[in-house]
């Protein structure tokens, strides 16, 4: 038993499965299916880093049961046939050898489906979309509901046959069992719809089938939405009233929240804290006194500790967290929190991947998700020498991989400390959580004796030849981009206007407390993540905050969980929106604007904000470029000196120096698959 986390540690059995930890992975879609439904390569490998890392129970994203009008997103697996069975016995076998438990999660979309990618409408209780703007399903019939209820019991009994050792059915997140649960979308009027226990008959119909498939000791989960946080749907209170009619059929309850309306509580926006759900766990745990596990941004050992010695909570679920670190177990359990690579919760690679843009996940701070960091298994054949410009996370990430693989690695940074934009940013309240990520960054590059950092040193050529590097990466990040428009550069020179920069500088200098920002006329020019962040800050604090961009809708390029929880912060603060509105004149107090029917008009600010993106910053480059053109030196220019990006692409870049080694014929990425 681990002495500092007795309670993490310890073994806890529901029925006759017994699971060695309280750490859960939780079911997350991942887009690594391959188009058949079929569990892929990058599956297996994904699952077995997350079960060699220690995770006491892993349950596998959602498996559609009825395909293809149960289908969720472009590559979901399937369980809806017995061809699926061979590979799932693979990966339960697989998992079975680190000693986790295996559960699987069954599913049906119901009106969360897309009729683009099934060729048929969706189905759900009633005609309400499962989010604003969605499609219009049509209500099941009764005849449907019975089919559907045989195949959720057809997909039990395959996962208990497969090896399974349990399994999970989603009620809530705005699926079917969702859509017929909650009043919010739930509107028949027939045995399915109405009262409570009408609302309820398909779900227990549901469970009673699972249950008679599986028998009496293989352990059923049920995911619920405790509180779906819309207008109209289930309180908590509602939820314990309805889970009496399911709860003879359930072993462990998954207490989650939201529906896709309220997404930022689904997948937790990152300034919500580590357990913020526990309330919910325990109040299902005190009503049915059944084990519950509960997700909620959790990160830190130490809140994990405590939530589980309350009582609140049994198994503390780990789902972003997991993508980030698959380590976490182990590292917890061997002393090295300071190695724990934390999701800050941004959402950009898991959720902004796979339901914004239907890519497979990746993760801001993990540039190797499926793989993991297998790159450590290799050295470089000979001396390498790499110089690093610039220590934010792109250059600290280049920085590490470089001295892991046998580099010596030489890193400049101007200031007095690392992290750059990330450490910036992170001094806002609600971006406290981005403070991980440089800090774990710091705790990998002290554990490695040939990577050299100097602080408050600016690179030149001259220092740079000294160390005669092999490879030059530039990593000097990026600066507020300053468009040529009348009045903007004199007024941010003058302060009457200010950038990001500012208004951090002038908030860790105590300038904007509540008092002040109240009845504040805060006007911000730009609607993208930066802008965002200013309004975030001061609409809470009273202000009356206006957000203008050219672009159609404020916030386009933001993943959905940022677009829910920014909607609802612009409809609880009445935050004024110009869309299609250009800038046209910076003044010294007021934004001359553009409007979409073509009238110029002044919107006047007390505190103005210049939020028009960022710019490359890549005063070196040249230089470099000049200087070592004619050698063998590679430069490699990374992150925001590219162009503005996002955290996560740097952290890529960072890592994709191991091509660079390759390519000088230093190292060969493909032992990595022969090993």
């Amino acid at each position: 038993m681990n002495k500092k986390y007795p309670k993490i540690f310890e073994p806890l059995t529901i029925k006759r499965t017994t699971i060695k930890n309280r750490i859960a992975m939780t079911p997350m879609g991942t887009n690594y299916g391959e188009t058949s439904g079929e569990m892929s390569s990058r599956h297996m490998n994904y699952y077995t880093l997350r079960a060699k890392g220690g995770t006491g129970l892993i349950i596998l994203e959602n498996a559609n049961v009825e395909y293809p009008v149960g289908s969720n997103g472009t590559s979901q697996i399937r369980i809806d046939h017995d061809s699926f069975m061979p590979r799932f016995y693979q990966l339960v076998e697989t998992l079975h050898k680190s000693g986790t438990t295996v559960a699987i999660q069954i599913n049906h979309a119901g009106a969360s489906a897309s009729s683009a990618r099934t060729g048929m409408q969706t189905v759900s209780s009633s005609n309400i979309p499962t989010k604003a703007g969605g499609e219009i399903p049509r209500p099941m019939t009764r005849e449907e509901i019975l089919h559907t209820v045989r195949k959720y019991g057809e997909a039990a009994r395959r996962a208990r046959d497969i090896g399974f050792d349990a399994i999970e059915i989603h009620c809530g997140h705005s699926y079917l069992m969702s859509q017929f649960i909650s009043p919010y979308y739930n509107k028949r009027t027939d045995e399915f719809g109405g009262s409570v226990e009408n609302r309820l008959r398909f779900p227990r119909m549901v469970l009673e089938e699972v249950r008679k498939q599986v028998g009496p000791w293989f352990p059923i989960i049920v995911r619920i939405s405790a509180e779906e946080r819309v207008e109209g749907g289930n309180t908590l209170e509602d939820t314990l009233e309805y889970l009496e009619y399911l709860d003879e059929f359930v072993d462990l309850y998954d207490v989650s929240c939201g529906l896709n309306p309220s997404l930022q509580y689904q997948i937790d926006s990152n300034f919500l804290e580590d357990g913020w759900r526990s309330y919910m766990a325990r109040a299902v745990k005190d009503k049915f006194g059944k084990p519950v596990m509960n997700a909620g941004n959790y990160r830190d050992p130490e809140v994990v500790e405590k939530i589980l010695e309350s009582g609140d909570v049994d198994i503390v679920g780990m789902g972003r967290g997991l993508i980030a670190e698959p380590d976490w177990v182990n590292k917890v359990e061997n002393g090295q929190e300071e190695l724990l690579r934390k999701c800050i919760s941004c959402n950009v690679g898991c959720a902004g991947n796979r339901i914004g843009v239907n890519r497979p996940i990746r993760c801001t701070v993990n540039p190797a998700v499926p793989e993991g960091d297998v790159y450590k298994k290799l050295k470089v054949n000979k001396l390498c020498n790499v110089v690093v410009i610039g220590a934010g996370t792109a250059g600290m990430e280049a920085a590490c991989t470089a001295a892991e693989v046998g580099c010596n690695v030489f890193l400049f940074e101007k200031s007095d400390h690392i992290g750059g934009l990330s450490s910036f940013i992170s001094d806002l309240p609600s971006k406290q959580r981005m403070k991980d990520f440089p800090k774990y960054l710091e705790a990998r590059a002290a554990r490695l004796d040939n990577l050299y950092i100097f602080l408050n040193t600016e690179a030149t050529i001259d220092k740079i030849r000294t160390f005669k590097p092999d490879i030059i990466v530039h990593a000097t990040g990026s600066v507020p981009l300053v468009p040529p428009i009348k009045g903007l550069k004199e007024n941010l020179e003058a302060k009457n206007v200010s950038t990001i920069f500012d208004m951090i500088s002038s908030y860790n200098a105590g300038m904007y407390p509540d008092d002040f920002c109240k009845d504040k006329e805060v006007v911000v020019v730009g609607g993208g993540s930066v802008g965002l962040d200013v309004v975030e800050y001061f609409a809470p604090r009273g202000a009356k905050c206006t957000i203008i961009d050219m672009l159609p809708a404020i916030g386009m390029l933001a993943d959905p969980v940022t677009k829910c929880s920014m909607r609802e912060t612009f409809d609880k603060y009445n935050v004024k929106e110009y869309v299609n509105t250009a800038l046209q004149e910076v003044k010294e107090n007021a934004f001359t604007v553009k409007l979409p029917d073509g009238t110029i008009r002044d919107i006047p600010f007390d505190l103005g904000f210049n939020c028009l993106g960022m710019r490359a910053n890549d005063p070196l480059l040249k230089e470099l470029e000049e200087a070592f053109g004619d050698t063998d030196t590679a430069i490699y220019n990374i992150g925001d000196s590219v162009r503005a990006r996002r955290i996560m692409e740097g952290t890529m870049d960072g890592r994709a120096i191991l091509n660079v080694l390759e390519s000088k014929g230093l190292i060969d990425l493909d032992l990595i698959q022969k090993q």
